[in-house]
């Protein structure tokens, strides 16, 4: 015999429909015997002599036809909200979210009245937090912010640039005029997740309150916390849209969430409807259901079958995270650099696959040096580890803690030199900025102090790098380095000097050079006439204008940070430093020092010329 569970939002409405149909019934028209519901006219009432009409009352219940006569048309039963009345079987397959947003009980915010808060500022850094002015942006163009933002894809090729343009949209600031502050923050959020940036971009959209959330702000969240495998996350935000969105992803949400909300069996329900051409892949409605069943009192254990899955989606591999299941590694090969940096911030994976992604994540800007120390030595922690990459964390320790400085020497050589690209070697470079710093200046260590430097300069440890300065000849790539990096520096560089470092270049294109002549043009530390002299040696032009050229100049000229940090990092995308150019380099350099952002413009400069 079937069973039918009624919860309180389903008693709630069969009250409601017993309450429609008792008025329906009855209604004075149904009580009228037989041949009584038309009654025939009568005779015509006779004019009173006084002048005044008679008034007819109407039957109550009765609804007048055209021609003004009361009909015993009954309107069709429906709920206080106007909402046809559904089946008994409509209520069974109902949601507890369907049923709420039919009873009108349906959440519009996820705070009390009191805990709302404002749209004024939204970010997550104040000013004297290091972020920007919050009026920064406040009486700009919106197109113009639109389109330094939506422009980005998210790779850039300065680590140091990374960090920058982090900051600058983690910034607590005002919308632009005329653009909705929520929508704002959902360029902000989505950008910062193509950068790689997933926890700044959750922590960007949980400071919108969810009744606030626009469609735009609300697919930011969802990718945010998909990148973060943080799949809950999100409930509070689909509770209060409901069924404001139709689309796949949507709705295995609904069904993820209300499991953890208590509608176990409801859930399960949802997500088995959504396996196919109309939802899901069945691989990825089995990991949601896998999540959704450790809620509960289902507690359902779902088998995971790999066969016949021949790639990997975002949703599968956030999915495959937060439960804990490893998908096989053929379907972890040349995945696109994304995948790298979730897995290098993801608390959930094994020490391995974090420090694989980590040799990506560290190059790109995402962890500190800090953070590849702390894991390295929770790496070192592990017993059970064995093989490269326990051998790696030993060498670090060495790196850290030899007995002679030729031996410490030799253990970040030996961890720069056992990287398998430059990326990755320029991530080892990050690890050992503080064994670097550790190192006393030595002339036995002349043919390693370019890359001494540059790890020291990775970590912003400018100081430190300096002291190499005696060791480093004039033209060679520790001079250019400390030459860039210097914040005090006030000697301008000889063309002398600029042609002895071209003479040592061996990158293509002489790429160094010309990094390294932008880099001193920019912070005005290069006399005009050795800038032409040297500019036409290289066959570059610093003085030709564009359009985004233009338009980080004027922004430099009206002192605004928070526009030159966007505009930079708009002339900042790639993938290597191939893709790079002198030209965009002077004019990033030079907007940001005159902002008074010096600190980034060496370091970016001095990246340039290290990387290049």
């Amino acid at each position: 015999m079937k069973r039918l569970l009624i919860g309180s939002a389903t008693l709630a409405l069969a009250l409601a429909l017993s309450s429609v149909l008792a008025i329906a019934q009855d209604s004075p028209e149904s009580l009228l015997p037989p041949g009584f519901d038309k009654p025939k006219p009568g005779p015509k009432p006779a004019t009173p002599s006084d002048g005044s009409t008679a008034v007819v009352q109407p039957i109550p219940g009765a609804v007048r036809g055209s021609s003004g006569n009361a009909t015993s048309t009954v309107r069709p039963a429906t709920l206080p909200s106007g909402a046809r009345i559904p089946t008994l079987k409509e209520l069974e397959s109902m949601s507890p979210d369907e049923l709420d947003q039919l009873l009108g009980l349906k959440p519009k915010f996820d705070m009390p009245a009191a805990a709302r808060r404002s749209l004024k500022q939204v970010g997550i850094l104040a000013e004297d937090e290091g972020g920007m002015p919050p009026g920064s942006l406040g009486r700009q163009p919106a197109a113009l912010i639109r389109a330094a933002i939506d422009g980005n894809k998210g790779r850039l090729v300065s680590r140091w640039g990374h960090i920058l343009l982090r900051r600058g949209l983690a910034a607590r600031l005002d919308a632009p005029t005329g653009m909705n502050p929520a929508d704002f923050a959902a360029a902000r959020a989505a950008l910062l997740v193509r950068m790689g940036e997933g926890e700044a971009a959750r922590q960007l959209v949980q400071d919108v309150d969810a009744g606030n959330y626009t469609p735009a702000l609300t697919q930011a969240a969802v990718d945010a916390y998909q990148f973060t495998a943080d799949i809950t996350g999100i409930c509070p935000v689909v509770t209060v849209i409901g069924g404001g969105r139709k689309d796949a992803d949507w709705r295995v949400l609904q069904g993820i969430c209300s499991s953890f909300q208590g509608s176990g069996a409801s859930g399960m329900a949802q997500l088995d409807r959504l396996v196919g051409d109309q939802g899901w892949p069945q691989i990825d409605i089995l990991l949601a259901k896998r999540y959704a069943g450790a809620a509960g009192k289902t507690r359902q254990m779902v088998k995971i079958e790999w066969d016949g899955v021949s790639d990997m989606n975002p949703w599968r591999y956030a999915l495959s995270m937060a439960v804990g299941v490893a998908p096989p590694d053929s379907l972890l090969k040349d995945l696109p650099i994304r995948y790298a940096y979730v897995t290098a911030t993801a608390p959930m994976a094994g020490l391995p696959a974090r420090a694989q992604g980590a040799d990506r994540a560290a190059a790109a800007g995402i962890l500190s040096s800090t953070a590849m120390v702390d894991l390295y030595s929770q790496i070192y922690a592990q017993n059970d580890l064995s093989g490269p990459l326990a051998e790696a964390a030993d060498t670090l320790r060495n790196a850290y803690l030899g007995e002679t400085q030729a031996s410490r020497m030799a253990a970040m050589q030996s961890l720069w030199d056992g990287a398998g690209d430059d990326e990755v070697r320029y991530s080892r470079q990050v690890l050992t900025a503080y064994a670097a710093a550790r190192l006393t200046p030595s002339g036995d260590f002349a043919a390693q102090s370019p890359d001494l430097v540059a790890s020291m300069l990775a970590a912003g440890l400018d100081q430190n790098a300096l002291r190499w300065g005696e060791q480093a000849d004039i033209g060679s790539l520790t001079w250019g380095q400390l030459a860039l990096a210097a914040p005090n520096r006030t000697a301008p560089v000889e063309l002398g000097a600029l042609d002895s470092f071209y003479g040592n270049d061996p990158s293509d294109g002489y790429r160094k050079s010309r990094f390294l002549l932008a880099g001193l043009a920019g912070l005005s530390r290069v006399e005009r006439d050795t800038i032409t002299g040297f500019s036409e040696k290289l066959g570059v032009d610093l003085g030709r204008q564009t359009k985004w050229s233009r338009l980080i100049v004027q922004a430099a000229d009206l002192n605004n940070r928070e526009l030159v940090i966007l505009l930079a990092g708009l002339g900042m995308q790639g993938d290597s430093w191939t893709k790079m150019t002198s030209f965009n380099l002077y004019h990033i350099v030079s907007a940001l020092n005159r902002v008074g952002l010096s600190a980034e413009a060496r370091m970016i400069a001095a990246e340039a010329v290290a990387r290049g």
